[in-house]
């Protein structure tokens, strides 16, 4: 049988009341300030610690505490935890900052064979070396302790974030370059992303390029198991076998979103030439044929130039500064290749391989999809 409540029933002022039950009935509260509250609440209408503690899934103790706390001083007291003596931060500033300071120099620099510190080596270096430091109170530091006073400045040792510095001294004015073509092609479209140009009349056409080499034959050596009610998944055997590798040079024309592929062994100088070839058939010789691409060899190479040297007025080339990828639109379709033809695929040749891709790329342009460039437009005059 329950212990009759030792405290009585809590009065409680109206304004008090009012709050306690809107905290109590709060989806997005403390939790800890919700319960607190329902149990203030239970005691004010009568019920016993006992059956307040079972009601609300805590030891009767931890009811009596509340309502004492709150017959004591109130609703702040009784909601709000009191701060805690605890033990005194014996670690000061400027051991802190010495701590800090080894975490912030690579581990080789100072005699170790590690890339990067870990709490564990951090706090071995620390107690090895206080005591010359002059902090002999780190002595017996704990590898939670280096951690917590890491963290607390945003420090972390143990992991590598990556950045790509900019290496082309003109990057700003090629990246300027590429926009204004940008520009220019969003031009030609009205607000609702109809064409306003006339198709048939001499114009520029401005195609997004580069190439995706080392995409990979591999075939499976057992036979993938389709999705079953025991397994729901594809089912796949671990090991499969290297049929060699094929690239593929695309264009992605700005105006129809139409994919222009190749297919080859290789993306040499020779390659590029044949879909240089290929590009140039394709459209009327009425127009020019403008590319975005990258500053890589088999663009700039001589093999190249003597073939653009016969093409002269057909062919502009803008390149994308140094480290610049992500300028070029084609680099969105070949994203969006890897996801949807290219994750997991399985071929029995290299020319299967070459088949799917230029299937995969057939049906895209069943129904292509027109890439709009968007970043920094409204900066961009012509």
């Amino acid at each position: 049988m329950g212990r009759s409540k030792k405290y009585g029933n809590v009065t409680l002022k109206p304004e008090d009341r009012k709050k306690l039950v809107k905290l109590a009935n709060s989806q997005t509260s403390e939790y800890r300030k919700v319960q607190r509250a329902k149990i203030i609440l239970l005691s004010a209408d009568g019920m016993s610690n006992e059956e307040i503690a079972s009601s609300i899934g805590v030891h009767r103790n931890t009811v009596a505490a509340f309502v004492t706390k709150y017959i004591a001083a109130g609703i702040d007291y009784a909601l709000n935890d009191s701060a805690r003596s605890g033990r005194p931060n014996r670690i000061c500033d400027d051991e802190k900052a010495w701590i800090t300071n080894i975490a912030c120099t690579k581990p080789k620099d100072i005699g170790y064979g590690e890339e990067l510190w870990t709490y564990r080596s951090l706090q071995k270096h620390i107690r090895k070396h206080c005591m010359d430091a002059g902090y002999p109170g780190l002595s017996q530091i704990s590898p939670n302790t280096v951690r917590t006073i890491l963290e607390s400045g945003e420090i972390k040792p143990n992991k590598i974030t990556y950045y790509l510095e900019r290496k082309d001294p003109d990057f700003e004015s090629k990246m300027h370059e590429v926009l204004v073509v940008y520009k220019q092609v969003s031009m030609c479209f009205d607000e609702a992303g109809n064409l306003v140009i006339p198709v048939d009349e001499p114009k520029t056409v401005t195609v997004s390029y580069d190439e995706k080499p080392g995409i990979q034959a591999l075939q499976n050596i057992a036979p993938d198991l389709p999705p079953a009610q025991e397994h729901g998944k594809v089912a796949r055997d671990y090991e499969y076998k290297r049929l060699g590798t094929l690239s593929l040079l695309a264009g992605l024309d700005l105006l129809t979103g139409e994919i222009i592929p190749l297919v080859s062994d290789t993306h040499k100088s020779s390659d590029f030439i044949e879909w240089l070839k290929m590009l140039d058939g394709r459209y009327p010789e009425h127009d020019t044929l403008r590319l975005v691409l990258d500053n890589h060899s088999a663009h700039t190479s001589k093999e190249t130039q003597k073939y653009l040297a016969t093409k002269a007025g057909r062919f502009e080339f803008v390149f994308t500064p140094k480290h610049g990828s992500w300028l070029n639109l084609i680099e969105s379709f070949f994203g969006k290749m890897a996801k949807q033809c290219l994750k997991g695929i399985r071929v029995s040749s290299k020319q299967e391989l070459e088949e799917r891709i230029y299937k995969y790329i057939e049906e895209i342009n069943e129904d292509p999809v027109v890439y709009h460039w968007t970043y920094k437009m409204d900066e961009i005059s012509v």
